[in-house]
């Protein structure tokens, strides 16, 4: 099917399709588009949000069927193949000869990247593994020195993500600071920035030399959202860690936007808390993964989608007892359940 009619065939399970990047599309066309018309014939509607405790168990049921009839050891090394270098060539065959993605999302009536996300966090052994011990870290220093920033390597050395080695590396580097940032790093930290989308902008032709001075330089206001190259932009601040960047850049981001006015202060903090916990228990979504932060940046006032990710973090960690060990869904619904009555009654 060409991406004009499957974006159009689509269209009719998934409404936002038009904002899906092409080569996700053409994976949907041929992963999904027979199911989701199967589907169809059934009465079955495609969904999305929180997965059921039905959609669990037979994601279960899938992937315990899977290896019995393939004679594949484990789930683990069914979803996270390459933990298993010696033995990749014979799974990713396997998988392919008995329709692994077919298999893997029968009965559900779900996009199948989806199913195969729940389905590795479900069964990922690595998940919640805690604070890295002293033992740990020194590994992660010592390993960094013989392997560099290889983090997928790393991370199957010490049985973490990778996302995780390459934050706590971040975390441990020498010369970083914790402090209040000094107007020279803010200073070093808006240049790099400012170097960052340049390149961007040259790259993509937008930047004209049409007279315009080096500093008047007008940008798309998404292009201040998208993704960084955040450990780039460490090495140029150089005294801060890629997070510490990232969250300076989303405060200078948002008193910009707000003109300098305190949005989560006083009734107008409780009203934002009990907008963000009403939009999250709407969407009945499983995973904060498949939470839509820029849509909900409008329950507390134009700003960008990371602050109101911070501001869920820390909701979460001050209103929620044995956080860590709740999942996504629980979270949402003590938060629901609990503290938004005792929010109302607050306001």
């Amino acid at each position: 099917v060409d991406l004009d009619t499957a974006k159009q065939e689509l269209e009719e399970f998934i409404p936002h399709v038009r904002n899906i990047s092409d080569s996700s599309i053409r994976k949907m066309a041929g992963r999904d588009l027979t199911r989701f018309k199967q589907f169809k014939r059934q009465g079955i509607a495609v969904k999305f949000g929180r997965f059921s405790e039905k959609e669990n168990n037979q994601i279960r049921k899938n992937v315990e069927e899977f290896l019995v009839v393939t004679g594949i050891d484990s789930a683990e090394k069914l979803l996270f193949t390459s933990r298993y270098p010696e033995d990749k060539g014979t799974i990713s065959r396997l998988k392919a000869e008995h329709l692994f993605c077919e298999k893997i999302s029968e009965g559900i009536p779900r996009p199948w990247r989806l199913i195969y996300y729940r389905a590795r966090k479900m069964f990922d052994p690595n998940n919640y593994k805690g604070r890295y011990s002293r033992e740990e870290k020194e590994k992660l220093k010592k390993y960094h020195a013989l392997y560099g920033n290889d983090w997928k390597k790393i991370a199957g050395m010490m049985s973490r993500s990778n996302l995780s080695v390459a934050m706590k590396y971040s975390e441990i580097k020498s010369a970083i600071n914790y402090g209040p940032w000094s107007k020279e790093e803010i200073q070093k930290l808006m240049h790099a920035m400012e170097e960052v989308i340049r390149k961007r902008l040259e790259d993509t032709n937008s930047l004209t030399s049409s007279g315009k001075s080096s500093r008047d330089l007008l940008i798309d206001r998404e292009k201040l959202f998208q993704k960084f190259p955040w450990t780039e932009i460490e090495a140029k601040v150089g005294t801060r860690y890629w997070r510490q960047c990232k969250q300076k850049w989303n405060t200078i981001l948002t008193n910009k936007m707000t003109k300098g006015q305190q949005l989560y202060r006083g009734t107008k903090a409780l009203q934002a808390k009990i907008n963000l916990i009403k939009r999250l228990h709407e969407m009945r979504v499983e995973d904060a993964n498949e939470v839509n932060w820029e849509e909900l940046s409008n329950t507390i006032g134009d700003v960008p989608r990371e602050y109101v990710q911070a501001k869920f973090y820390k909701l979460k960690v001050t209103c929620v007892p044995f956080w860590q060990e709740k999942t996504f869904s629980e979270i949402i619904d003590y938060l629901f359940e609990k503290k938004l009555p005792e929010f109302e009654e607050d306001l």
